[in-house]
């Protein structure tokens, strides 16, 4: 007889309903009476809606747990995101001049005959194109406000790559309808004691109304880490001397009253004097926030630039305080405990790699789960790849502060080799010669591609010197019909693809 197998997911949010529509789904709970997945949640801790950024592959997800892409997108108040546009972090602005470049989800053009990467950078650095202009449509696309894909395409897929913006807290409640569909079981209930048992691992978990028992616990308490921390003391890694920034103030704006007012299909990151603010716009709504470094910048000072950068009518909107500390669990799988979400840890909210994180901790815990034997078996494994993810995202993130030219304390020591993870210097000095390509990253521990460094390099104005192999591209030609070809494509997508705002409209009004 196949023993029963018992999996009690401690949180919920977006960490934990996920965790368990995940694994309901993976593991294929409703034809499996041999396995349990119950969902513990407390009734006393809320979540942040103010509006969440996510990466492409939350599409595969949303597509294996069988949630309709119309319905997502209507309980959620969702809106697409085609990449991020960063504005003033190469430099500072001056006299009315603003630097801005965009990082799109599009990879760049490829043609099997001619990489074009080497020709844009042997262009004349004063007149040629921005990177993911010349090498990309959904430069023009995202710059345009036009949407990605038009109503009626098949869900999920379309011309262009393209991710989502939705309010967290909408989102929990639709994963949480989707996991009770598919037999996870939830109570509700306040952890009030982690019980160990003879080998270290966790026994049971205790509330007032009871104790809850598991051959396998998910902790998803967040930053709290009531499981994996508290009660099993995996010790925490802070990246703080390579990632500065460790506060967020977030707030929530009603969305412009003007039905045809332009919509963004692109988070909006604007660097200021000791980090960056978020703008995401939402079906009804904006999410607004900014993240500083408090060593360089006051709680109030930062307030202050928020409310600044909202602008005259929204004095009274509530800032949300959240603190967090740049790092990770070393150890996220401790015997018959996985840590996934903010209590696995957290580097900072840039390039939305809070979800992806969530995504690749709970499909490799769904495909390592043994059926039988010791629960922990994968754990090694699982350690080390989650591991290696995370130092991964760090030096992607440090990318985008080490390379600015701007002359604020925060910036400077941002540009300081000493605060770079010697695996990011190593690459840039490469860099200086040749591009970034395939073969320096592992695919299986890397969130980002060779394309996505590609893009911040030269969206900041790194400098990638081919000129002593300028003979050896002797396709010029060739390589200027296919930039011209890019630019004739962009055009006619931009005249061809909806408005961003007419396409939500249009996917709110059916039913």
């Amino acid at each position: 007889m196949t023993p029963k197998r018992r999996i009690l997911i401690v949180g919920g949010g977006t960490a934990g309903w996920l965790t368990a529509a995940y694994l309901a789904r993976a593991l294929r709970l409703p034809e499996r009476p041999q396995l349990e997945i119950t969902l513990l949640e407390s009734p006393d801790i809320g979540s942040v809606g103010v509006g969440e950024g996510t990466f492409p592959t939350i599409r595969s997800t949303l597509q294996f747990l069988g949630i309709a892409e119309t319905e997502f997108m209507r309980e959620t108040g969702a809106t697409l995101k085609q990449g991020i546009r960063f504005v003033d972090w190469a430099q500072a602005p001056h006299a009315g001049q603003r630097h801005a470049f965009f990082h799109p989800f599009e990879a760049p053009f490829y043609a099997e005959e001619l990489n074009l990467v080497p020709y844009w950078l042997l262009q004349d650095e004063a007149t040629r194109p921005p990177f993911a202009q010349a090498l990309t449509l959904q430069h023009r696309v995202a710059e345009a406000q036009r949407a990605p894909k038009r109503v009626g395409e098949a869900p999920f897929a379309g011309p262009l790559s393209y991710a989502y913006h939705f309010d967290a807290i909408r989102f929990a409640r639709l994963l949480a309808g989707r996991a009770r569909q598919l037999g996870v079981r939830h109570v509700q209930g306040t952890v009030t004691q982690v019980a160990l048992d003879e080998r270290g691992g966790i026994a049971h978990v205790a509330t007032a109304e009871g104790r809850f028992e598991a051959d396998l616990f998910m902790d998803c308490t967040g930053l709290r880490a009531e499981l994996i921390g508290a009660a099993l003391g995996s010790a925490f890694k802070s990246v703080g001397d390579q990632l500065f920034v460790d506060r967020a103030l977030a707030c929530k704006l009603p969305a412009p009253d003007a039905r045809d007012a332009p919509l963004e299909s692109a988070t909006i990151a604007t660097a200021h004097e000791a980090g960056w603010l978020w703008d995401i716009g939402l079906s009804g709504a904006r999410g607004v926030g900014c993240v500083y470094a408090s060593r360089y910048m006051s709680d109030a000072h930062a307030a202050d630039v928020l409310r600044t950068y909202c602008g005259p009518g929204h004095e009274d909107a509530v800032l949300r305080s959240i603190p967090f500390s740049p790092g990770y669990r070393e150890q996220q799988w401790v015997r018959n405990c996985v840590a996934v979400g903010l209590s696995a840890g957290f580097l900072e909210p840039l390039e939305a790699t809070g979800l992806v994180l969530i995504e690749a901790a709970v499909g490799m815990v769904a495909e390592m789960l043994p059926h039988s034997g010791p629960i922990d078996a994968p754990a090694r494994r699982f350690n080390e790849l989650m591991q290696a993810r995370f130092d991964n995202i760090v030096a992607f993130l440090k990318l985008h502060y080490c390379l600015s030219r701007r002359t604020e304390p925060f910036w400077r020591d941002n540009a300081d080799p000493a605060s770079w993870p010697p695996r990011l210097a190593e690459l840039l000095a490469q860099w200086r010669l040749r591009p970034p390509g395939r073969f320096d990253f592992a695919l299986d521990t890397e969130t980002f591609a060779f394309f996505n460094y590609q893009y911040i390099l030269y969206g900041m104005g790194f400098i990638t010197d081919l000129s002593a192999g300028r003979a050896d591209f002797t396709q010029q030609a060739q390589a200027e019909r296919l930039f011209a070809k890019i630019q004739r494509f962009a055009e006619r997508a931009v005249a061809d693809l909806p408005s961003h705002r007419d396409f939500v409209q249009q996917i709110n009004a059916t039913r």
